[in-house]
């Protein structure tokens, strides 16, 4: 870059800031708002080199999003899960982590190659050859919860001139309004998917609300249950309950919220899923499929769960799946102001009184005739004819060959548990605690 610090126009920086309250008002999504964002700044003449912002999320699964801009090279996008454990030194000795810790909204550093580094990510910065470097945190109204954090560098020699600051420091006030009407709305997603499922939670946020409202839709069916947890909730204390019966969703129930699956909702210590079809034989047949492999991965997980909790020497965990195929309604009920979203009818009562008979047999999948009619050459079992409680008709039984379940392909092995926090996700939930800072020092902790 020039060694001449370029006055930066106030009108285009301005067209600049009328972009970002469009993309607010047109619904953009973060990576969208962010990246033009970025590419605009640079191209209104402001030398920037990199780019990075955090923002904090009320999620239930994740912590915060972040979003690195580099000039040339695009822009990367993390979602940083939520994680136990203390913050690494790394980050105890970040630009961040000073920030946040003596309360500062700016902090901003010429990197001069003859000079130690302050804090050790300059080092990474000046192989890049960021010259200055200044870095930022917004929370948005008077929360902790929710905030933009970030920093902008440059490779200029001259570094950053009073003009850029200031043009850099008012379009943080737009990027901020913008990006929290973006977040808002990501939050909005987030909450409709993580509790009521991506489709139910698509059709809520398009506004099918009204009690009553909904479809009849055929789908095939499963719903699952842990064995034993009454039991357990009365021997155990609650937390090993809940780590129990969150093992068992993790293993029997994910499987089932992929390849066309949707997890309904979670009953208890169990749960029901679909996977929606056409009523033409060929959608049926690739429904009841999808299921009857997720059954497979379902058990498969199982086995290496039991495993590992045989040796942290626990006791196993028995689960009886139902697997069906019918009509159901898809829609709202409840009370007026009250409302769940959910699948209804007979073929949901079928399903549940199918998963209650694998206490009756020692099968821990059985699936209806109907089921297993559309799942091509899968072998079966057949155990009978069985009258389920309030329903008129006998029901024929099946059970899967689920001898192939014992061999774990990648798709259906157990996640991997991941015993450190990246820099960015510490600092967004540094970000959200900051108010234990000035009662307890982390470095202190042992």
């Amino acid at each position: 870059m020039s060694t001449a610090q370029a006055e930066i126009s106030t009108i285009l920086m301005d067209k600049v800031a009328d972009w970002l309250n469009q993309s607010a008002l047109a619904g953009n999504d973060l990576e969208t708002l962010v990246k033009g964002f970025c590419e605009r700044l640079a191209a209104a003449g402001l030398p920037l080199k990199r780019v990075h912002l955090s923002f904090s999320m009320l999620h239930p699964l994740y912590d915060a999003l972040g979003f690195t801009w580099v000039r040339g090279k695009g822009m990367e996008v993390e979602g940083f899960r939520h994680k136990a454990g203390l913050p690494s030194e790394r980050f105890l000795t970040s630009p961040y982590y000073h920030l946040l810790s003596n309360k500062l909204e700016h902090l901003r550093r010429r990197l001069d190659p003859s000079v130690p580094s302050e804090f050790p990510v300059f080092d990474d910065l000046r192989l890049m050859g960021i010259t200055d470097y200044m870095a930022f945190v917004l929370p948005f109204s008077g929360s902790t919860s929710q905030g933009m954090m970030g920093s902008w560098s440059t490779d200029s020699a001259a570094g950053f001139s009073d003009s850029m600051i200031s043009a850099l420091l008012r379009i943080q006030s737009h990027l901020a309004i913008a990006t929290k009407m973006a977040v808002l709305t990501k939050l909005a997603d987030n909450m409709m998917t993580t509790y009521l499922g991506g489709d139910a939670g698509r059709r809520v946020l398009d506004g099918q609300i009204k009690r009553g409202e909904g479809d009849t839709i055929r789908a095939a069916l499963v719903m699952g249950d842990m064995r034993g947890s009454s039991r357990l909730a009365e021997t155990s204390g609650r937390e090993i309950y809940i780590d129990t019966l969150n093992q068992f969703f993790d293993a029997v129930a994910a499987p089932f919220n992929r390849k066309g699956g949707q997890i309904m909702s979670f009953i208890g210590d169990g749960f029901i899923a679909v996977y929606p079809c056409e009523r033409h034989r060929s959608q049926s047949e690739t429904a009841c499929q999808a299921a009857l492999a997720a059954a497979h991965k379902a058990t498969a997980r199982m086995v290496d769960l039991n495993l590992r909790r045989k040796e942290e020497g626990l006791s196993d965990i028995k689960f009886g799946i139902g697997l069906h195929v019918g009509n159901v309604m898809f829609g709202n009920v409840g009370l007026t102001d009250r409302l769940t979203f959910s699948v209804f009818g007979s073929a949901v009562n079928e399903v549940q009184r199918l998963q209650i008979l694998t206490k009756k047999y020692p099968h821990s999948v059985l699936a209806s005739k109907d089921f297993a009619s559309y799942c091509g050459d899968s072998s079966w079992l057949t155990l009978g004819n069985e009258e389920l409680p309030g329903i008129k008709q006998k029901l024929m039984v099946l059970s899967p060959d689920l001898s192939g379940a014992l061999a774990l392909d990648e798709d259906g092995a157990l996640e991997p548990i991941y015993d450190r926090m990246s820099d960015a996700e510490q600092v967004m939930l540094l970000h959200r605690d900051a108010s234990r800072l000035s009662a307890r020092d982390p470095r202190k902790l042992q």
